[in-house]
């Protein structure tokens, strides 16, 4: 047991040794002066024009609200395309986007299943009918709803001169339950405590999933979107920064997207993530290290914003369930591995609320439930994250599959000043 104990504690300095740097992330995101772009906001109208991509499976039931929302933007209509592919479906959905005035392209290929192969393959229709090419290609997903400036801000970082930009992810039922409170809040923290963070640096930023923009010669470069690992967001990140590209963050561009209710359904949400970006180092490992190498420190803060949050878990968990197995079957004294692995997670939770609540306290204003609820997602936040800690263990040893997320979210619980811009 005593190697046990000198295990764990040897796990809580690493961790604190990996995470000590977001800490400062912390101080800058609550503190820190806005950075201004490179050569200022330019002051001139935008002549960029941008096509949207949508990928769609079975999403009849919500994608007129994004398609809504697209055509209500401040941007120029004339300067903005859209476009839908509407993957492996069996509803209406293509039919809907066409009735919402979009370009829809249909697919049905079950051999290659998941949103990267769709992308690849309406890129790939857009290269070919649309050889003009576009200044910008802007990523969503068909549950999310946008505010009316939400392109035009994006635009403004854009010119910057980003080769990608990241855009601001709420959500819209982060009121609805604990589960999609814990997960609406994780995403305010990546947008607040390491996005705006690293932004206000001048660090690259990292793309989260949806609502992300990238330029005509980054598309160019990639001939198509060959990224198709469970995680393609964090696939996508890891290559523009291997390839040296600067990934910029706009707080104002804010889309709302829809969160998992259901607990099962969000581990299983964890779990592929989890296995995702482990794939993601399998693939890209060497190259980030090379990055850092090569003094890239936009490659080591990826490295290090994944793999503490859940590797290192992860193997402390494997490693203790085993010790105490042992000890059981040996019957052995485990009071002091109980209580050292006790301790651990009561400092772990602790820890947890005190960022929950920074992040509850910095974005107040834009979390949308009441004040009880906040205040309960603050308690609940830490059950949350130590619930999925498990399903990032499972996922190293587990199968896991791309699956689509289910969509439950009523009209009622869109915010009234995005049903009334749709």
């Amino acid at each position: 047991m005593e190697g046990m104990l000198r295990f764990n504690a040897l796990m809580g300095v690493l961790s604190a040794v990996c995470c000590g740097y977001l800490l400062v992330y912390m101080a800058v995101g609550l503190f820190g002066h806005e950075r201004k772009g490179r050569d200022g906001a330019p002051e001139t109208a935008s002549t960029n024009r941008y096509v949207v991509l949508i990928c769609a499976r079975n999403e009849e039931a919500v994608i007129g609200r994004l398609l809504q929302s697209l055509a209500s933007q401040t941007y120029p209509q004339s300067l903005v395309s859209v476009f839908v592919m509407a993957d492996n479906c069996m509803d209406g959905t293509a039919r809907a986007a066409r009735e919402e005035g979009a370009r829809v392209y249909e697919r049905c290929d079950t051999a290659h299943v998941g949103k990267g192969w769709a992308l690849d393959a309406l890129m790939r229709h857009i290269r070919r009918d649309h050889p003009e090419g576009f200044d910008g290609y802007l990523v969503f997903d068909a549950d999310n709803i946008l505010r009316a400036d939400y392109l035009e801000e994006m635009d403004k970082t854009f010119r910057e001169g980003y080769s990608v930009v990241t855009g601001y992810r709420n959500s819209l039922n982060g009121g609805g339950n604990w589960v999609a409170a814990g997960s609406a809040l994780w995403f305010m923290r990546e947008n607040r405590f390491l996005n705006l963070a690293r932004q206000r640096l001048g660090i690259s930023c990292m793309v989260g999933g949806t609502g992300f923009l990238f330029s005509r010669s980054v598309a160019e470069e990639m001939g198509g979107w060959p990224y198709h690992l469970l995680t393609e967001d964090k696939e996508f990140t890891a290559d523009m920064l291997i390839r040296g590209h600067r990934i910029g963050f706009c707080g104002k561009a804010e889309l709302f997207d829809e969160q998992p209710e259901s607990l099962p359904q969000a581990l299983r949400q964890r779990m592929r993530w989890a296995r995702g970006y482990l794939q993601v180092f399998g693939r890209y490992g060497c190259r980030l290290a090379a990055g850092i190498g090569r003094g890239r420190f936009a490659c080591y803060d990826l490295v290090m914003s994944v793999v503490p949050a859940f590797l290192l878990p992860a193997v402390v968990i494997a490693v203790n369930a085993a010790a105490l197995t042992g000890g059981i079957l040996t019957s052995a004294d485990l009071r002091p591995l109980l209580s050292s692995f006790g301790t651990a997670v009561v400092r772990a939770y602790l820890g947890m609320m005190a960022v929950g609540a920074l992040t509850t306290a910095a974005e107040w204003r834009r979390i949308g439930a009441d004040t009880v609820r906040k205040l309960c997602g603050i308690l609940t936040f830490p059950v949350f994250l130590l619930c999925c800690v498990p399903a990032g263990a499972a996922a190293v040893f587990a199968r896991v599959e791309w699956k689509p997320i289910r969509h439950g979210v009523s009209a009622r619980q869109v915010p009234s000043e995005l049903r009334r811009q749709g």
